[in-house]
C-alpha cells in the first residue's frame, strides 16, 4: 500500500511539473506574421522552448510507468495500451523539439539574404511552422489522447478516483481530439481563443487529478481487483 501512495504522489507531480513544462514550451514569436525577422532576436525564447517541451518527455513517460503496475491489476490490456500510446506520444515531442532549432537555422538564412532572396525561405518557413504545428497539436495530441482515454476508463471502471472525475477526464479527453481534428482540417489555428477554450477542461482536470493523486492516491479497496494490490503491498 505504501508502494502504491508514493507512486500516486509521484504521478500527481509528473502532471505538474508537466503542465509547467508544457506552458513554458509555448513561443508566442512563431505565432507573429513576420516570424522569421524576430526569430533571431528570440533565440532564447526558442531555446527555452525546445528544452521544456524535451523536459515533458520524461514527465510524461514517468507518469505512466509509476501507475503502470496500479492499472495493470484491473486490465493488462488497457494499461499497456495506455503505456504504448505515451511512448508513441513521447516520440512527437522528441520531433517537436528536433523542429524548433530548424527555426534559428532558417530565422539566421534569412537575416542575411538579401530582399530578392527571401521568397523561397518564407515558403519553407511556413513548411516548417505548418509541421510543428501539426505535430505537436495533432499527431501528439490525439495519441496523448488516445492513451488517456484508456487511462479514464480503467478509472472509471475500477471506481480508483471518485468516478466523476474520470468521466470528466473522459469528456475533456473528447474535446481535446475535437480540437486537434479542427486544427487538422483548418476550421481552427492553434493558440487562438477558440482552440484554448475546447482544451481547458482538460487542463483543469489534469489540474485537479494531480492534487488528487498527491493528497489521496488511490482507493484499490473500491476495486474487487485493486483488493489484490493491497494483499501484495500490505
Amino acid at each position: 500500500m505504501k508502494t502504491s501512495r508514493r507512486a500516486t504522489k509521484i504521478a500527481g507531480t509528473l502532471i505538474i511539473v508537466g503542465m509547467i513544462a508544457g506552458a513554458l514550451s509555448v513561443v508566442p514569436v512563431l505565432e507573429e506574421p513576420n516570424y522569421l525577422d524576430l526569430v533571431p532576436a528570440h533565440k532564447t525564447q526558442i531555446l527555452v522552448g525546445a528544452v521544456c517541451q524535451a523536459l515533458m518527455i520524461p514527465t510524461s513517460i514517468g507518469f505512466a510507468l509509476y501507475l503502470h503496475p496500479i492499472l495493470r491489476i484491473e486490465s493488462e490490456a488497457l494499461s499497456l495500451g495506455f503505456l504504448g500510446f505515451r511512448l508513441i506520444a513521447a516520440t512527437f515531442h522528441f520531433m517537436g523539439v528536433i523542429l524548433l532549432p530548424l527555426f534559428l537555422v532558417l530565422g539566421q538564412e534569412y537575416a542575411q539574404a538579401g530582399a530578392s532572396g527571401t521568397s523561397h525561405l518564407e515558403t519553407l518557413g511556413e513548411l516548417l511552422r505548418t509541421a510543428r504545428d501539426l505535430v505537436n497539436h495533432v499527431a501528439l495530441i490525439i495519441s496523448l489522447s488516445l492513451g488517456d482515454l484508456l487511462f479514464f476508463c480503467i478509472l472509471y471502471r475500477s471506481r480508483f478516483i471518485p468516478r466523476r472525475l474520470s468521466a470528466w477526464g473522459i469528456i475533456g479527453v473528447g474535446l481535446a481530439m475535437s480540437a486537434s481534428f479542427m486544427v487538422l482540417l483548418r476550421l481552427a489555428d492553434v493558440v487562438t481563443p477558440i482552440y484554448l477554450a475546447i482544451n481547458a477542461p482538460l487542463a483543469l482536470q489534469g489540474l485537479v487529478l494531480a492534487m488528487w493523486l498527491i493528497t489521496k492516491g488511490f482507493d484499490t479497496k473500491a476495486s474487487t481487483r485493486g483488493q489484490r494490490l493491497d494483499g501484495r503491498r500490505d
